[in-house]
C-alpha cells in the first residue's frame, strides 16, 4: 500500500513541477511512470473486459445466435405445416371440382331424361289429337258429302218444280244428278 502513496506523492510533485514547465505528458522525465501507469491500466482494462465484458457479450450473442436459430427452425416447420395444409387445401378443392361436376353430370342426364319422356309423352298426346282431329274431319267430309248429295236434291227438285211446274220425287232427282255427274 505504500506504492499507491509514494505514486501519489510522486505525482502531485510533478504535476507542480509540469505547471510550471507546460505539459507533463511530454517531460521526459515523467515518460517511465506514464508508461507504467499505461501498462498497468491497460493490463486491469485487459483484465476487466475478459473476464466480465467480453463473457457476457459472447453469451449475448450465443443467445441471439440461438433465438435466431430457433426462429428458423420455427419457420420452417411452420412452412412445412403451411405448404402441406396447402397440399390439402388444393386436393380437397381438386375433389370437390370432381363431384361438382359429376353431380351436375348426373343432373344433366336426369333432366334430359325426364325432357325427352315429357318430350314423348307430348308427341304422343299431340300424334292422339291430331289422329282424333283427322277422324272427325273424314267424318264430317262424309256428312257434308251426304248432305251435299242431299242440298243437291232438294235444290234440284225445287228448280224443276219452278221452272217446269210439276213435281218429282227425290229419287228421280238423285238419279238425274248422278247421271250427269262426270267419271261416274
Amino acid at each position: 500500500m505504500m506504492l499507491p502513496t509514494a505514486v501519489l506523492a510522486e505525482a502531485a510533485e510533478q504535476a507542480g513541477e509540469a505547471a510550471k514547465s507546460g505539459l507533463p505528458q511530454l517531460d521526459p522525465s515523467t515518460f517511465m511512470p506514464q508508461l507504467i501507469w499505461l501498462a498497468v491500466t491497460y493490463g486491469v482494462l485487459y483484465w476487466a473486459l475478459s473476464s466480465f465484458v467480453l463473457p457476457r457479450i459472447g453469451r449475448a450473442i450465443d443467445e441471439r445466435r440461438g433465438r435466431i436459430q430457433r426462429d428458423i427452425d420455427e419457420a420452417e416447420r411452420l412452412k412445412g405445416e403451411t405448404d402441406a395444409a396447402i397440399a390439402d387445401y388444393e386436393k380437397s378443392l381438386a375433389e370437390a371440382r370432381g363431384r361438382a361436376s359429376s353431380i351436375a353430370a348426373e343432373n344433366r342426364d336426369k333432366l334430359t331424361a325426364e325432357t325427352d319422356a315429357e318430350r314423348q309423352r307430348v308427341d304422343h298426346e299431340v300424334n292422339a289429337k291430331v289422329a282424333e282431329a283427322e277422324e272427325r274431319i273424314q267424318a264430317m267430309k262424309v256428312r257434308s258429302l251426304a248432305e251435299v248429295d242431299t242440298i243437291a236434291t232438294d235444290t234440284a227438285g225445287e228448280l224443276v218444280k219452278k221452272l217446269v211446274g210439276g213435281s218429282t220425287s227425290a229419287d228421280e232427282v238423285r238419279a238425274a244428278l248422278q247421271a250427269a255427274q262426270p267419271g261416274e
